[in-house]
Order: structure tokens, then sequence, then C-alpha cells
């Protein structure tokens, strides 16, 4: 989405046109961040421009794939999706849409179960950070004592 308008800004520019300067973070957040002032002076950018215009109803369309809790539905949702984006001659938007339908299958199964390892990343990534800031243990028991402080969520104040 971003690719496409910075194309599309430097374009503009180069005609004398600024209207797309300074609206990266309009076009990047979503419908629901909002408020109806704002809203409105989007919607009119929006109607200006094409190219950036068409890339993020694309966004907006791709990411209501979340939306979906059949399997079955979400397909059909993808491959409609999937030829919008393959046809629409935006060249970052048709390699996102190859990059989406090489992992449909793993995005199929989470919309099924939503299930993910980001728990464990978490607790991984604090484990690492507990060995990296002590610069190393003296022992393995030592280390085993920093992770249970650090990641066992201990209540260390005192009762009253």
């Amino acid at each position: 989405m971003d690719k496409v308008r910075r194309a599309e800004n430097q374009q503009l520019r180069e005609a004398g046109d600024n209207r797309l300067v300074g609206t990266k973070f309009d076009w990047l957040k979503g419908r629901d961040k909002f408020d109806e002032k704002r809203w409105r002076a989007f919607c009119r950018l929006r109607r200006s421009t094409r190219k950036t215009s068409r890339a993020w109803a694309m966004r907006e369309q791709a990411m209501t794939l979340w939306d979906y809790s059949y399997r079955g539905a979400a397909e059909n949702h993808f491959r409609w999706w999937y030829r919008w984006a393959t046809h629409s001659r935006l060249k970052p938007m048709i390699d996102k849409a190859k990059m989406l339908k090489s992992h449909l299958k793993n995005i199929l199964n989470y919309l099924t179960q939503p299930i993910t390892n980001a728990l464990s990343e978490s607790i991984n990534a604090k484990i690492q950070w507990v060995k990296y800031t002590a610069r190393g243990f003296r022992n393995r028991q030592n280390f085993k004592t920093a992770i249970y402080f650090h990641c066992g969520g201990l209540d260390l104040l005192p009762a009253t």
C-alpha cells in the first residue's frame, strides 16, 4: 500500500501537485481509527487519487479476511480478492497477493483454530533478555533461578 502511495506521490509532485504529501499515516491506519471530521477529509483525498485509493481499498478488503470463521467462505473471499489484486496493475499489490497466496493454507488454518506460538515466543524473548543482561551465569541453577524470578509472575510486595 505504501509503495503505491510513494510512487503516485512522486508522480504528482513532479507535476506540481502536493495533495499526498504528509498523508502516509492516514493511508496506513484503518477505517475505525478515524474520527468523523478526519474521515470526511480522508474521503475527499481518497476520491482525488486513483492508484493509492485502489491500493487502500484492496488492503481494507484483504483485512476483512480475518473476520471469517468458516474456511470455505474465507477461501472464496480470498479468491475474489486475489483476482482483484493480481489484475490491478499495481506491482506491490500483485507481489503481496502472491505472498499471501503462498501462505493461504496457514492463514485458513488460523481462522478455524486461532492458535499461535506468540506466548512461547514472548517467554523465550524474555529469557534471552535475562541471559543478555546478566552477561552470563556461574552455573545452570543460577540461570534457572533468574528465569523463574523474571518470568514467574511473583508478587514481591509485602502483604498488608
